[in-house]
């Protein structure tokens, strides 16, 4: 299973990928919005854990583009924000799960095992509309 990790804090973002790489995912891992998008869009993942405060773009916003642009894999998001109104909101641009900092990393796991086996062996890439909109490229 390849996982996308976007976390701006290093020895967050350090940790948490060895402790993944050491359970057997494969993980790419991401310091702000922008080169989250950026392999997001790129790299065939079967999911993604994202902060939302992350510098360049936020991780509300990256999940949006992600909904928008057509990508299904899970995106679970990882966040100090504890309230219930980022938890609505987050759901609501189309995050499929949501865990509070400070976290247990055996939970994160059994969040990540929900979605393991439902992880796809093939990635097509969703259709996206050219800059004029006129024509549909993949």
């Amino acid at each position: 299973m390849r996982i996308l990790l976007v976390e701006d804090e290093a020895p967050l973002r350090e940790t948490l990928a060895a402790r993944l790489k050491r359970d057997g995912f494969a993980v790419d891992a991401a310091c702000d919005g922008e080169e989250g998008l950026y392999l997001g869009r790129e790299v065939p993942f079967d999911l993604a854990i994202i902060d939302l405060g992350l510098p360049k773009m936020s991780g509300m916003e990256l999940v949006r583009i992600l909904r928008e642009e057509g990508f299904s894999y899970p995106l679970l998001i990882l966040t100090a924000r504890s309230s219930w109104q980022d938890k609505v909101e987050a759901l609501k641009y189309g995050a499929d799960d949501y865990l509070v900092k400070p976290f247990h990393v055996e939970e994160l796991l059994a969040r990540i095992g929900r979605y393991s086996s439902v992880a796809r062996s093939i990635w097509t890439p969703p259709r996206r509309r050219s800059a004029c909109r006129a024509s549909r490229w993949i």
